[in-house]
């Protein structure tokens, strides 16, 4: 990536300090959301290797990820999954629990959002420890998904959760890394 894209996107990502808890920066996309200039370069950046290539869906991950994913799909002219919180979606789901740093959560899409072997590309704003993607990973290949990637604006490798996907032999991309948590 050009430097001028990284620092396009670091200057567009507000920090909070010490959210939701002392010690934790807090990467807040949605000041790049709302620079026209800088939501587009991401969006561009993040399909570029996948544009002209078969993708048939893009999962995005609640809520950032349903921003991220729907651009995306768009511009893939893929279809759209929505991966959201226990509950919120009205017809018959799959779900799946998954560790969180403070307790368990659960999370579910449509049983009849894909079909088995469509390929998919996953989406969310960041990836920190990898519990959430990784579940999600997890829900989308009960359902017999192809996943031909995850893809994040932002990176906490320090945090280890890009590795856990890999290890599970998903193809991450991210746009740009922060140190720390």
């Amino acid at each position: 990536m050009d430097s001028t894209l990284r620092q396009t996107l670091v200057d567009a990502i507000r920090n909070i300090p010490d959210y939701p808890k002392p010690g934790v920066m807090f990467r807040d996309i949605t000041t790049l959301l709302g620079d026209a200039r800088a939501f587009r370069r991401a969006v561009d950046e993040l399909v570029h290797p996948y544009a002209g290539g078969k993708v048939d869906k893009v999962a995005g991950i609640e809520a950032r990820g349903f921003i991220m994913g729907g651009a995306m799909a768009h511009q893939l002219s893929a279809g759209f999954v929505p991966i959201r919180k226990k509950g919120k979606l009205p017809h018959d789901t799959v779900r799946i629990a998954y560790s969180l740093e403070y307790g368990l959560d659960e999370m579910e899409m449509h049983r009849d959002a894909m079909i088995p072997g469509e390929k998919v590309l996953l989406v969310d704003d960041l990836i920190a420890t990898g519990g959430t993607a990784v579940a999600a990973v997890q829900l989308l290949q009960q359902l017999g998904a192809d996943i031909v990637a995850a893809c994040f604006v932002i990176d906490l490798p320090e945090l280890g959760g890009r590795k856990k996907l890999e290890a599970l032999g998903v193809k991450v991309r991210t746009l740009i890394d922060f140190e720390g948590h």
